[in-house]
């Protein structure tokens, strides 16, 4: 298999070369940290949707700021203690991998956020500047299971810190105990110093606008008409086994190619494997493997395997077939996506409702924003099969549709020409 050129570890390199915007964006969050470490502190919250390189941009900054507190006397960022958190096991893997090939990082310096917190309290010492990235995965809850025995992560966290600065996405919440909206994360801040920074140029998807946009609808339960004909390779299926196939051969060619599904499959962690069948495609779950150094989207063995929106969150991937399960189905009256959370096979994800206004609209929400995920992998070519034969059906029919319209007159359309 050729290596790919968008491996996360070279992607997130603090060596890795940054756009203009980016480039700006990490000099406003240095100068930030210099300004606010002194003084109250303050939180800078980086907003975006999937693929706008809100991690890059973090890591980077962190590597600078890692740089200057190592300085002599005379900068405000001297000698200042820093950490950097992720609540997704297979990110700080990753951060920790990237942190041993660099001379402005360590890999003590990255951690999960309960690790930090229980030390904080237990130590009575936190940290001047703390990151963290994938914000929204924080435990908005108590959680005895993951040993939060306090109310709120963010707010431990804060209170553990001078300066915070985090990476938030309300479309990628995906459990009850991390439910987040932005309201929310307002109100927490309170009266704090905050500055918010947005992000809003894709850089993992190839693809011309209507491809994002045409995602963003389906989380609103809207089916548009399928994203014209484009470099970026956006497919149906009604053959999950021929999607398979396809990405197999991308996968030959260029790596960093796998099947993701919704949780709509039984997966259990007792040790056996655990199969997703659909018509003549049978293949096994992703296998926890906690003590893999490679996470699971680069290892080779993972080609013969479905990933669930746990595993790939954060990451990119070249080509992505996603398997829409039986809880994702359409109604032909409304012409609308619809939602069955009894299908959904995650039940964690809805444990501990207390606080939650709306249960059922939360779980809906939840369900949406972890197919918004598993369709926002890919940088070069998105595929999807729908387990529903309604679903499917309206799917096919968008797609003989499209298939149907002269090549010349979709790239007119494509462009925006008249």
């Amino acid at each position: 298999m050729p290596i790919s050129d968008n491996r996360a570890a070279l992607k997130l390199s603090p060596d890795h070369a940054l756009t203009e915007e980016q480039e700006r964006l990490v000099g406003r969050v240095v100068a930030f940290c210099r300004q606010h470490v002194g003084g109250r502190g303050g939180v800078l919250v980086l907003e975006g949707p999937a693929g706008t390189g809100k991690s890059i941009v973090m890591n980077a900054a962190f590597a600078r700021l890692r740089q200057a507190a190592g300085r002599g006397s005379g900068d405000a960022l001297s000698g200042r203690s820093m950490m950097f958190l992720v609540n997704h096991p297979e990110m700080i893997k990753l951060y920790r991998r990237i942190a041993e090939g660099s001379a402005a990082l360590r890999k003590r310096d990255y951690e999960r956020p309960t690790s930090f917190i229980n030390q904080a309290r237990k130590s009575g010492q936190g940290a001047d500047i703390v990151f963290v990235d994938e914000a929204h995965l924080l435990l908005s809850r108590r959680d005895a299971y993951n040993r939060f025995l306090q109310d709120n992560q963010l707010e431990e966290i804060i209170r553990a810190s001078r300066v915070v600065v985090l990476v938030f996405d309300p479309r990628q919440v995906l459990k009850f105990k991390s439910f987040w909206d932005e309201a929310a994360l307002r109100r927490l801040l309170g009266d704090r110093p905050v500055v918010f920074q947005r992000l809003t140029t894709q850089f993992r998807m190839q693809a011309h606008e209507d491809v994002p946009r045409w995602i963003e609808a389906f989380g609103e339960r809207v089916l548009l008409p399928l994203p014209a004909c484009q470099p970026f390779d956006f497919r149906i299926f009604d053959d999950a086994q021929a999607m398979y196939d396809l990405i197999r051969r991308h996968e030959d060619e260029v790596g960093l190619c796998r099947m993701l599904a919704t949780y709509d499959y039984p997966y259990i962690l007792d040790g056996n494997d655990h199969f997703i069948t659909e018509g003549r495609f049978h293949l096994r779950w992703d296998r926890a493997l906690p003590q893999a150094r490679l996470p699971w989207a680069e290892r080779a063995d993972t080609i013969d395997e479905v990933g669930s929106v746990y595993t790939v969150q954060g990451f990119d991937l070249n080509y992505a077939g996603v398997i829409l399960g039986p809880s994702v189905d359409y109604d032909a009256a409304s012409d609308r996506i619809t939602i069955d959370a009894s299908l959904y096979e995650d039940g964690a994800a809805f444990a501990g409702k207390a606080g939650i206004a709306d249960p059922a609209s939360a779980r809906e929400r939840i369900m949406l924003n972890a197919i918004s995920v598993l369709m926002t992998r890919p940088m070069r070519g998105l595929y999807l099969y729908a387990s529903r034969p309604a679903l499917r059906a309206r799917l096919m029919t968008l797609w003989r549709r499209r298939e149907s319209v002269p090549a010349r007159a979709m790239l007119r359309f494509s462009s925006g020409d008249e």
